[in-house]
């Protein structure tokens, strides 16, 4: 048909009919394609969505000449086929922590090979903006969700709808009370421990906690701080739980406030990397030391922490991996033919130790350097005032006692 219209003069009416027929029969196709290089239209759909096995010598060929006639994928046509759209819906609080930007980037490379794509979209730790981004990804009909939710406990009246959708969908980093379904990420109470019971290891005596927003992650974190604090007979007063937000900001104002308590902790576990950052820059400004004054330790590992002026002492979560299996377990839910029961994968979280917690071990460098005594030379210039510096390159103490200059 479409050779027959090629060079024939039509009136204006008919163009605009046929308008949209037109421009679907100029596209190039798989057929197209097929036809050219004498191959079957099956072999070039394997080629394209880089399925089955087919030689690399056809391959190729069909690769060229899918880019020699500038060949698109037609998206809606394919998605009347398969009742599918190839997209996945992303829903994350915060598209500037590290944390989520690194999930997104795993989920996106995990499920590319496969023909699908990220829609990504952010709701600012708002549960009400979260439930509206999640109608609106539905209606453009995603094959599926992964969602880091900012929901409250037993909170499950956006899940029901989507349910009642039957989108599948995989919960990642936060649980949801109340909630069945599938998820990927650590256990929040082995964090808060692990985190908490390394600062008493490094001698910390009074130890605070900067906690998150009202999310199982952080009910999980509080929950394994005041475990690891019980079972070293250590009390948790509840001036020393103080709410630390979700960023560096957030995390800089909670600390200026436990700087206010007295006596003022010596140990803080915070709720995040980006809250421990704030509070170190508060304990700082007030003329404290980290770690040797106030240890501190985070949580999630982002991938700037041992390049800080103090290199944070943190929990890792095993972001890339949170990501990539949270990906892997949604297209095994939209592929399978039959019903998938929701799916648990808990990843062990790692101590990550940098100088921003090892309270002890300048002290120990401290003790060594003071046992030094102070001579005199032959001009009586004195020897005695020499800087520590430890293997991390932070200078500590004077063997005067004198803080030396950053």
């Amino acid at each position: 048909m479409l050779n027959l219209l090629r060079g024939k003069r039509l009136p204006l009416e008919t163009v605009k009919s046929f308008g949209c027929l037109w421009y679907a029969l100029a596209m190039v196709t798989m057929t197209d394609i097929a036809r050219d290089l004498k191959v079957s239209v099956v072999t070039v759909s394997k080629v394209l969505r880089n399925d089955g096995k087919i030689s690399p010598a056809t391959r190729k060929r069909v690769l060229r000449r899918a880019k020699e006639l500038n060949y698109q994928m037609n998206w809606v046509a394919r998605s009347l086929v398969t009742r599918r759209t190839y997209t996945i819906g992303l829903l994350l609080p915060n598209f500037t922590h590290p944390f989520f930007a690194e999930i997104a980037k795993s989920v996106a490379e995990t499920i590319r090979p496969h023909g699908y794509h990220v829609i990504i979209s952010y709701f600012e730790e708002d549960p009400e903006l979260e439930a509206r981004e999640t109608d609106t990804l539905l209606a453009r009909q995603v094959d599926g969700l992964i969602i880091a939710s900012a929901q409250s406990p037993n909170r499950v009246e956006v899940f029901e709808r989507i349910q009642q959708r039957k989108v599948p969908y995989v919960l990642i980093d936060r649980p949801v009370a109340g909630v069945n379904a599938s998820f990927v990420g650590v256990n929040n109470e082995v964090v808060g421990r692990l985190a908490t019971e390394h600062l008493i290891t490094q001698g910390c005596r009074r130890i605070a906690h900067l906690h998150g927003p009202g999310t199982g992650i952080a009910i999980g974190r509080l929950e394994g701080y005041r475990q690891a604090l019980a079972k070293h007979g250590r009390p948790a007063p509840a001036s020393y739980i103080v709410d630390g937000g979700y960023g560096d900001d957030t995390g800089y104002e909670a600390m200026r406030q436990l700087l206010r308590r007295h006596p003022i902790p010596d140990g803080v576990f915070c709720y995040n990397d980006p809250v421990a950052i704030g509070a170190i820059k508060a304990i700082r400004e007030s003329g404290l030391d980290v770690p040797r004054d106030i240890a501190v330790a985070g949580a999630g590992n982002v991938h700037y922490s041992d390049l800080l002026a103090v290199p944070l002492t943190t929990v890792d979560q095993g972001t890339s991996q949170i990501g990539k299996l949270a990906a892997e377990l949604l297209l095994q839910r939209i592929t399978s033919k039959r019903f998938v029961r929701p799916k648990k994968i808990i990843i062990s979280p790692k101590l990550v130790v940098r100088l921003s917690s090892q309270h002890r071990y300048v002290e120990k460098l401290e003790r060594a350097t003071l046992s030094i005594a102070p001579t005199k030379n032959s001009i009586g210039r004195d020897l005695g005032s020499v800087k520590v510096v430890s293997r991390f390159g932070k200078a500590t103490r004077s063997a005067a006692g004198a803080r030396p200059r950053d």
